[in-house]
């Protein structure tokens, strides 16, 4: 038997390297047309009329681009917006965290349901409507609030939602201020130009300035390592694909400060040699992909767009692509693959996206947060940006406040900023009673109440007390709702947005889920041995963040809420 294990090794490898090879293949041939006909947004053009592309027409697409059945069908019955099961679909619930702790949604459902037929009637995850709940989609916008109660006038006028939330800051105000005239405020880019990239590179990197999509990677890193790489054809990606449930800066952003955004972009592919930027936002924000668009045309009529952008040899352009709802797709390898037309899976890394990324070119992958920020470092410099918040967390971080909150909405902090004085100096405190809040998205950690006064808003911080701060989302968990249905829902929701390439994630979470339901349902008792077995398989074994960090709040519920859930757990 041992005399055979190198053989199976090598066949192994083998498998492998043709598994990448053949996706390295297929981002060539989505890359054939550049950005001009995206596959992905083609998928989507099919689905317009009834939800899903017809079979006859995604034959003739798959064909004119050359990709077998399996690329084209795999990709289509992955999003929720475009596999079969969508057909006919015309109003969507939110089933985000945020809206199902809140306990609205069985309401909007009923009231849906005296306008819509039963197959009529969709779910959306969270549509960055949680400051004030009872949320769903219809028409391709957004409702929140009381606008339920108009459903009738909205389905026969497509109204307009009347969505107001609560913006301010303490500390100094960079993502929230008003930037003003946009003619001036883009001196600043064209100021860029008259400069070397590594000029702004060093800035850049006095700043500090770390990822505020989650896992705090040093930007300024990223763009030298794309600049080193030598290729004529280089990519900058934003990734505005907002999928934490209780998350909503991204999106305030994008429709309140999108040349910040834009601007980002456009400094960042200076700095690395880019001529392209890609904005992929998530189709649940059909009003930030409008907004975006048109301050993008505001750009191009300003001949701030284009080849030899004001003479200074220096040429680039946007490309906005609308998701079709996937949260994996917030996983920078698996939104290239998704941009690609191919199944948004996770890549095996090496290579980098900054070696080898969108369509096999050097591409760099922000999110929207975080691209923001340069206008402001480039301005004032990046000592200016570093002497803001701590030294390992500078500059400021943008809170998205749930509407458990009394004064629901986002709000800028400079970093170190304790989290009681953002609960209760800008939230203004709970409206009900509250046992935990769910901080950084699903995969963020389980915050007891008991623990606020531990905290304060930096990466250290979090991490030091077994939490994350991650996308800095605020989903509240009231006293009276059962913290297993709670932990039920993270496994299911895992489960569902699982890419499914690697088993633990694709198999662990829907384990963890059918655990948590037979103990909610049956005579059963769950083993802690075995959870906690399936938790550190979950965490060392997965691709990617989404299973990987799927352990986090599981286990903090399970060390701060022992005694509500003992019951579920063999002694």
């Amino acid at each position: 038997m041992l005399t055979k294990l190198p053989m199976i090794f090598k066949i192994g490898q083998r498998v492998r390297l043709n598994f990448n090879g053949m996706s390295k293949n297929l981002s060539e041939l989505s890359g054939r047309k550049g950005l001009t006909k995206n596959l992905f947004e083609e998928y989507g053009n099919l689905a317009k009329a009834t939800g899903t592309p017809d079979v006859d027409a995604l034959e003739k697409l798959r064909n004119e681009f050359l990709v077998g059945k399996s690329t084209a069908y795999g990709a289509v019955s992955f999003y929720d917006f475009l596999k079969p099961e969508n057909r006919g679909k015309k109003v969507y619930v939110c089933s985000g965290s945020a809206c199902m702790t809140a306990g609205t949604q069985n309401e909007v459902h009923k009231k849906l349901s005296n306008q819509y037929s039963k197959e009529e009637i969709g779910e959306m995850c969270c549509l960055g409507r949680c400051h004030e709940n009872s949320a769903f989609h219809t028409n391709d916008k957004n409702y929140s609030g009381k606008d339920i109660d108009a459903i009738a006038q909205i389905k026969s006028e497509n109204t307009i939602s009347k969505e107001t939330y609560n913006v301010a800051s303490i500390g100094t105000p960079i993502l929230t201020s008003d930037y003003g005239n946009v003619e001036n405020f883009y001196k600043i880019f064209t100021d860029c130009l008259t400069k070397k990239p590594d000029t702004l590179l060093t800035e850049l990197r006095d700043s500090g300035l770390r990822g505020r999509g989650g896992a705090g990677f040093s930007m300024a890193f990223k763009l030298e390592s794309c600049k080193n790489v030598a290729n004529e054809t280089k990519f900058i990606v934003c990734n505005a694909d907002e999928g934490d449930p209780g998350a909503y800066s991204d999106r305030y952003i994008m429709e309140h400060r999108p040349h910040s955004m834009l601007m980002g972009m456009m400094i960042s592919g200076y700095i690395v040699g880019a001529q392209h930027g890609v904005v992929y936002i998530r189709g649940e924000y059909p009003e930030s992909v409008a907004i975006v668009n048109e301050a993008i045309d505001y750009l191009r009529n300003n001949k701030l767009l284009g080849e030899n952008i004001l003479n200074s040899n220096f040429s680039f352009d946007f490309k906005v692509i609308k998701a079709q709802g996937a949260y994996i797709c917030g996983e920078e390898t698996a939104l290239l693959s998704s941009i690609e037309g191919q199944r948004p899976e996770v890549r095996v890394r090496p290579p980098y996206p900054t070696q080898q990324g969108l369509f096999n070119k050097p591409t760099v992958v922000n999110n929207v947060e975080t691209l923001a920020n340069l206008p402001f470092i480039i301005k004032n410099s990046g000592k200016s940006y570093a002497a803001i918040g701590t030294p390992k967390s500078t500059g400021t971080k943008l809170i998205s406040l749930d509407g458990y909150f009394n004064n629901p909405g986002i709000y800028e902090v400079d970093m170190g900023t304790p989290l009681s004085k953002v609960i209760y100096d800008l939230g203004g405190g709970f409206r009900k009673p509250v046992k935990a809040m769910h901080i950084g998205g699903p995969l963020g950690g389980l915050v007891p109440i008991s623990k606020i006064d531990n905290l304060s808003i930096d990466y250290d911080s979090f991490a030091k007390e077994g939490f994350l701060l991650g996308h800095a989302s605020i989903v509240c968990i009231p006293t009276v709702y059962p913290l297993i249905d709670y932990i039920e829902h993270l496994f299911q929701f895992t489960a569902h947005e699982s890419c499914g390439k690697c088993f633990p994630c694709r198999i662990g979470s829907t384990r963890g889920y059918e655990m948590i339901a037979k103990a909610k349902n049956e005579n059963y008792k769950i083993d802690k041995a075995l959870m906690n077995d399936l938790l550190e398989t979950l965490e060392t074994g997965s691709l990617c963040a989404l299973g990987g960090g799927l352990p986090l709040p599981i286990k903090n519920a399970l060390k701060y809420f022992d005694t509500e859930l003992e019951g579920y757990f063999k002694k």
